[in-house]
């Protein structure tokens, strides 16, 4: 622990090694917030009532206080019994959303953060933070905009540093 800034060490990891590229989607569909929370947990590809479940607790989650993180970003996220281990997705939706965001503007991008109850790995509130922190990135947003590959996603969460 450092004691001026009161932040927790975490061990190195990559963001990219949370996604798989079949959980980012750079075209997602979707028209409005309800939407676009059940594509992104279709990304995760679950089975029946977890996708349902996490659905709900997503919207749950929401209605505490948006996650739309502003500058067009949003990291919707949960804790639940259902799902194993932390799981990450991406989606883009060019035209963007309204979202209730803290910046009150449309959402064009969304990283969905899902983890169990309790995880040995206790990777959840580090992941949560290091998104943030890659969120606040200048030209984040812009850079999201232009990708035209999954691969290109990953390449920036690398380029980044976010170790």
């Amino acid at each position: 622990m450092n004691g001026s800034s009161g932040t927790v060490s975490v061990p190195a990891m990559r963001l990219s090694e949370f996604f798989s590229p079949d959980a980012i989607a750079l075209d997602l569909a979707a028209t409005a917030k309800a939407d676009a929370l059940t594509a992104m947990v279709d990304l995760l590809h679950a089975k029946g009532d977890v996708t349902e479940t996490l659905r709900r607790l997503l919207e749950r989650r929401e209605q505490l206080g948006s996650t739309g993180v502003g500058r067009g970003i949003a990291i919707p996220h949960c804790r639940a019994a259902v799902i194993p281990q932390l799981r990450l997705a991406y989606g883009r939706i060019p035209a963007g959303i309204p979202y209730d965001a803290i910046d009150a503007q449309p959402v064009h991008h969304l990283f969905l953060i899902v983890a169990p109850p309790v995880e040995v790995s206790n990777l959840y509130l580090p992941v949560l933070g290091r998104l943030a922190q890659f969120a606040k990135g200048a030209d984040i947003p812009q850079r999201l905009a232009e990708l035209t590959t999954p691969a290109e996603f990953l390449a920036l969460l690398d380029e980044r540093g976010e170790r």
